[in-house]
């Protein structure tokens, strides 16, 4: 209210950031950080230069996720010796796919096997990659991960809100092309009726109107209406063609009440978020393919199976002690110093020799819990029927989204729709369902998108709900303020013979992004500890 209020002065930085906050949600709010210069992008400068090892230096590492195997990776580049204790017998760890033949075990013994067709799959984890993750995009390329397009925003693809348009899907494209035109519009009521005389000089008002004009695609009058202008970007009612019906006919605009309704504001304002810019990528095949590639660069160097129940640093080493989970035997691995990637919520339940403060910071950060659901449809039917090529469509409904495969594309089938990504309470009734149920669910929420076809469609489905994952128990960390005021540093730091890695121990937390510049910094603080010693 304050910027059209004459007489009131300009808002601080503080006072403008809440009130985009307020009014955008933590999107928008992170956006217009970056654009003052309070967030950054990715911090990667390049591969460490770990340089004066001690001959016969050894490293242990738990955990052959990311996190871990780039640690061992330029651990043994630097000359030291690396082993690696991992629970799964993949690597990988959270970068995963689940393809077809596949059988996953989830926590409470429940079994899933996957029936997708060959070449499809299921990320359970990380689905997306944006441009400015530099770390993980220079490994990929180093290590020959064919990457494609990932399509985080599709004008074509439908928001659904109960509450707003007699509960019928919209285009996103008209939807937001809406938006912006009203709000347009209003801006420039604002200014007409010179509520920005005090922020703004007579010159500026002008520009800003005609900047108004293009933006929001209003008319001479400065209004928002149907007409041949507005339906450049929503769309119109007839297209332009060609011969004697060539002439297009303009579409009708939504009533702002509507578009309040049904919550596009904070739609649009996700794809404003920095790291869900429409430039973003995807491994060709899968996700997995990412560990699959980090695990050939450690090959040999993996002891999958192993259940780390112990980690002692006295008497000047590390010893991990771990249960062969094939054999039951329980076994131990040495090293003089160790990178420990194991997420806090497993970590927390394991004997650790540390410090209390670490212990501390350890126990003081709990895991979100998300949920996904693959659904294998036989036909691509959106892209033929709907002309809908990747991108996501949005619900007020439990199942949040459906994003539709941005790989394959325009080929006739069968393909995987992510037919479920749900967080905070919704993804805890998710998880209490048996993943069938789950399944049945999802298909049942998302056939308001494409009714007569989705259901119809539908071959086969997996479903992973990551407070069930036995390996993490839990999708990502998830610091406030105060834990990271009290902890964060005690958690990254050097303690003794040990250094913790991995998103948690990152700003970039939930991203494979964190987790590599996180790994990266422990070992170059090692090393310098190593040296010192």
């Amino acid at each position: 209210m304050a910027l059209i209020d004459t007489g009131v002065q300009a808002p601080t930085r503080r006072e403008l950031l809440h009130a985009i906050g307020v009014m955008g949600g933590a999107s928008l709010l992170y956006q217009a950080m970056e654009s003052m210069g309070h967030a950054a992008e990715s911090q990667f400068k390049g591969p460490p230069n770990l340089q004066g090892a001690r001959p016969g230096a050894s490293v242990l590492v738990l955990g052959a996720g990311l996190a871990g195997m780039l640690a061992a990776i330029e651990l043994r580049k630097a000359g030291y010796k690396v082993e690696i204790l991992e629970y799964n017998n993949r690597p990988g760890g959270r970068n995963w796919s689940l393809y077809g033949g596949d059988t996953y075990t989830e926590l409470g013994g429940a079994v899933q096997q996957v029936g997708f067709a060959k070449g499809n799959y299921l990320n359970p984890g990380a689905w997306r990659i944006p441009y400015h993750h530099r770390t993980i995009l220079h490994y990929c390329k180093a290590f020959g991960v064919a990457l494609e397009p990932f399509m985080q925003l599709n004008h074509q693809a439908l928001v659904h809100n109960s509450k707003a348009f007699g509960g019928k899907p919209q285009r996103y494209r008209e939807l937001a092309a809406d938006w912006d035109g009203n709000v347009a519009e209003l801006l420039a009521k604002a200014i007409d009726n010179k509520g920005l005389d005090s922020e703004l000089r007579a010159e500026d008002r002008d520009r800003l109107k005609e900047a108004l004009r293009d933006w929001g695609l209003l008319d001479k009058n400065m209004r928002y209406s149907k007409g041949l202008r507005s339906s450049r970007r929503r769309g119109y009612d007839r297209p332009l063609g060609g011969g004697v019906d060539a002439e297009p006919i303009a579409s009708t605009p939504f009533a702002f009440g509507d578009l309040l309704d049904a919550r596009i504001g904070g739609i649009v304002a996700q794809h404003m978020e920095n790291q869900h810019q429409t430039t973003m990528f995807q491994p060709v095949g899968g996700m997995g393919m990412i560990g699959k590639a980090f695990g050939k660069q450690v090959e040999g160097l993996i002891r999958y199976g192993a259940k780390v129940t112990k980690i002692d640093q006295s008497g000047g080493a590390v010893t991990a002690t771990y249960t062969d989970i094939a054999s039951g035997e329980t076994r131990t691995a040495k090293a003089d110093y160790c990178v420990c990637t194991i997420p806090l919520g497993i970590l927390s339940q394991i004997e650790v020799d540390a410090s209390p403060g670490l212990l501390a910071a350890i126990a003081a950060v709990p895991y979100s819990n998300s949920v996904k659901v693959g659904l294998e449809m036989k036909t691509r039917f959106w892209e033929d029927d709907e002309a809908i090529y990747g991108g996501i469509s949005y619900t007020d409904q439990p199942i949040a989204q459906i994003s539709y495969p941005s790989g394959g594309l325009h080929s006739a089938g069968p393909g995987v729709i992510l037919g479920a990504y749900t967080f905070g309470p919704a993804s805890y009734k998710f998880a209490g369902m048996a993943p069938e149920e789950r399944v049945r669910t999802a298909l049942e929420m998302g056939a308001v998108f494409h009714p007569g076809r989705y259901k119809e469609q539908f071959s086969n489905g997996v479903a992973v709900a990551w407070s069930r994952v036995p390996f993490t128990l839990g999708c990502c960390a998830q610091w406030n303020e105060a834990t990271r005021k009290e902890h964060y540093q005690t958690l990254c730091a050097v303690d003794d013979r040990i250094v913790l890695a991995g998103e948690h121990a990152s700003y970039v937390g939930c991203w494979m992004e964190g987790a590599l510049l996180s790994s990266l910094d422990a070992i170059t603080r090692l090393h310098t500890r190593a040296l010192e010693a």
